[in-house]
């Protein structure tokens, strides 16, 4: 049974989730500015008997940097870089991608398997190494510093993660919509007399409105992902900040986003692991909170459960693969 997706317990969750991470990102901002509390070390009768990187404690339950810096204040000043970045380069692509797609599938079906074909290719190129390359002459602080403004350097980044996808999107959707435009109910509406164009708005565009709203989650995670191999990499959103001097300081983020959280500490994994794993567990509880929504959204609107679907269809498949092995068995060679 349909019912509104505001009402839904996964959808809600989700959604509380992302929504009190972005509140209070900005309100902290709007509040303290980037200032972080700093707890240097800590002293039992006037003699210390732990410094920075302190272990998380009930003031700091995230623990403090090597500077002493409280982490969970870095984490939610950088929550909203993260987030709303992915979600604008998640919308994007969808947005682009959408009517791209509904030429490839309505109105040039006969060149789709070329577009296709082109466009698989791209499957086997490491999506992360192409944005590293491509966004390493814009990110990485020169020596005489940077040319461009950070909201510059976000506006490039958000546009070359989304560009870069665009081609296989669309070419998803587009076999997605010629596969919906040869249904019945669409040949129905063609000898009513419908047009092309009514027939992908009142037709094509609801019937597909599931799978949109699915990839635009996908795409979202997706973001995160290479957001974080990005970080790895020491490429940070919004730019790097490098130190030249002869005795230089590792980059860091210059906007404290979880990426560049990871990619500054991640040397301290084994020495103070709450360092590196604290941004690490936001970018995994955001992801998390993605999903729920999705399976909230498609359980409220269809009434069934898309993880639910997806493992059936993994196990049906690994079934029909046993019973294709047995079958294959059955005759010995005498």
């Amino acid at each position: 049974m349909k019912r509104s997706i505001w009402r839904h317990p996964f959808f809600l969750t989700g959604f509380i989730f992302i929504a009190v991470l972005l509140i209070a990102s900005f309100a902290y901002s709007f509040l303290w500015g980037d200032e972080v509390r700093k707890l240097y070390y800590i002293s039992v009768d006037s003699v210390p008997v732990e410094s920075a990187p302190i272990s998380p404690k009930w003031e700091f339950p995230f623990g403090t940097d090597p500077l002493g810096l409280d982490m969970l204040g870095k984490v939610i000043i950088g929550a909203k870089y993260t987030i709303i970045a992915a979600l604008a380069i998640g919308f994007l692509r969808v947005f682009i991608s959408l009517p791209l797609s509904f030429v490839l599938g309505v109105y040039f079906q006969k060149y789709r398997k070329y577009y296709n074909g082109t466009v698989d290719s791209f499957h086997y190129i490491p999506f992360s190494i192409l944005a590293y390359f491509l966004l390493y002459p814009v990110l990485w602080e020169p020596f005489e510093g940077f040319s461009t403004s950070m909201p510059e350097r976000f506006f490039i980044e958000i546009t070359v993660l989304t560009v870069l996808i665009v081609p296989i999107i669309s070419s998803l959707l587009g076999n997605e919509i010629a596969h919906v435009y040869k249904s019945e109910f669409i040949l129905s509406a063609q000898v009513m007399g419908a047009g092309r164009f009514r027939i992908i708005l009142k037709h094509i565009l609801p019937a597909i409105r599931e799978k949109l709203v699915i990839l635009f989650g996908q795409q979202v995670m997706q973001t995160l992902i290479v957001f974080i191999h990005l970080g790895l990499l020491k490429l940070f959103l919004g730019g790097t900040d490098v130190d030249y001097q002869l005795v230089h300081d590792p980059p860091k983020s210059m906007t404290m986003e979880w990426s560049g959280l990871i990619g500054d500490t991640f040397r301290y994994l084994q020495g103070a692991p709450w360092v590196p794993l604290t941004p690490i567990l936001f970018f995994a509880a955001t992801m998390f909170a993605v999903a729920l929504m999705m399976e909230g959204y498609i359980q409220a609107t269809s009434g069934y459960s898309y993880y639910g679907k997806r493992i059936k269809e993994k196990v049906s498949r690994v079934h029909e693969e046993e019973d294709r092995k047995i079958k294959n068995g059955d005759f010995t060679r005498v």
